[in-house]
């Protein structure tokens, strides 16, 4: 398979990622309070702040919020606890819950991002200028220990939730760039019609051009050739009319093998995860009108589902496809379904479309070989 399904990839990358680093936070938070926490009071308390701060993260990881308020009333409370344990209980690596929670703080905001960051950093330059105020020790020493430390913890907790965000924006481009794979799939089809619908037309009016030429000019010398070039020219068009009625209706002979490879290849271009199952060899009588269903399939599931998934089944009597992502709200007009129905009824077959829990059945039947249609 040379694309495996996009939207289940980055499920199970977000939900890799969410693992990952919510682990590797609650890892580091827990190894700092252990060695930091003097007393179960202090432990309790440090204990409390990371708890917030992971509830905070996983939530953001998630998509789901957290909401403003809820965001601004853990900052607050991580900050208490930060503040009393570097004045109160000379835990310097208090800091870790707070520059966590900042982190989610400073990146939803929609602008003064620099700003609130550098706030930040000054909160923690003064409480570390407090904390050596108040310390009996050498103040440049006691600012040097907690100036580092606090940096050094605060680094920590800011780059771990930093890679939420930076395997969050690859997840993002990666649903972008199967969004423009799929309208790049639509769009070469749309290109290939155009192409065989310059080749019916273009040849027949440059033709027709040169024939209604030719009669004007012979319209007084000989007119029984005049008339023959009209005639000429009222079949040609005839003919194109036929030809491109063919065209729109899908009609044109179809190779059903090659519909097949080439629907196959236009899913994986999309990214979406494609198995064919052949059960027996489509009764020639019907193959063309299967094939001509497989387009036009082929072509909704692109424009119209976020599938993640496909089934083709082959079978003698006609062919079921089936995909995900079909949604749960009304379904979209499918004229081309609708005209083909008509189409395959009048061949003695049957035309099924439906969805059902969110996935879309598109189904072609024929009497078995042998039988009456």
């Amino acid at each position: 398979m040379a694309s495996e399904q996009a939207e289940e990839t980055q499920g199970r990358l977000r939900r890799l990622n969410m693992d990952i680093v919510s682990a590797a936070i609650a890892a580091v938070g827990a190894l700092l309070i252990a060695t930091d926490a003097a007393s179960l009071p202090e432990g309790i308390a440090l204990g409390a702040g990371l708890a917030a701060a992971m509830m905070v993260v996983n939530r953001w990881a998630a998509g789901r919020g957290p909401h403003p308020a809820l965001l601004i009333a853990v900052l607050v409370f991580v900050t208490a606890v930060w503040v009393a344990g570097v004045l109160a209980a000379d835990a310097g690596t208090a800091v870790y819950s707070v520059a966590v929670v900042a982190t989610v703080a400073v990146s939803r905001l929609p602008r003064h991002r620099r700003a609130a960051a550098a706030g930040c950093i000054a909160s923690g330059a003064a409480l570390v200028a407090v904390k050596a105020a108040l310390t009996p020790e050498d103040p440049l020493e006691t600012v040097l220990r907690y100036g580092v430390a606090t940096a050094a913890v605060a680094a920590t907790g800011f780059v771990l939730v930093s890679l939420v965000f930076a395997v969050r924006d690859n997840l993002a481009e990666l649903e972008r760039a199967r969004e423009r794979e799929a309208e790049m799939a639509v769009m070469r089809e749309r290109v290939r019609f155009a192409g065989d619908l310059h080749d019916i037309q273009g040849h027949t009016l440059h033709v027709v051009k040169l024939k209604v030429a030719l009669a004007r000019k012979l319209l007084r010398a000989d007119t029984d050739r005049a008339e023959r070039e009209l005639d000429e020219v009222y079949d040609q068009v005839g003919d194109t009319i036929a030809r491109t009625r063919d065209l729109a209706y899908a009609q044109r002979r179809l190779n059903l093998s090659a519909e097949l490879e080439n629907a196959k290849n236009l899913f994986e271009a999309a990214g979406i995860r494609v198995e064919v199952e052949r059960r027996g060899e489509v009764d020639e009588r019907s193959a063309e009108l299967v094939g001509q269903v497989l387009r036009e399939t082929t072509t909704n599931i692109l424009r119209h589902a976020q599938a993640r998934r496909v089934r083709i089944t082959l079978a003698e009597t006609g062919i079921i496809i089936t995909n995900d992502g079909a949604g749960r709200g009304p379904a979209p007009a499918l004229r081309g379904l609708a005209a083909l129905g008509e189409r395959v009824a009048g061949a003695g077959g049957t035309l099924t479309a439906r969805r059902e829990d969110g996935r879309f059945l598109t189904a072609v039947s024929f009497p078995a070989a042998g039988t009456d249609r």
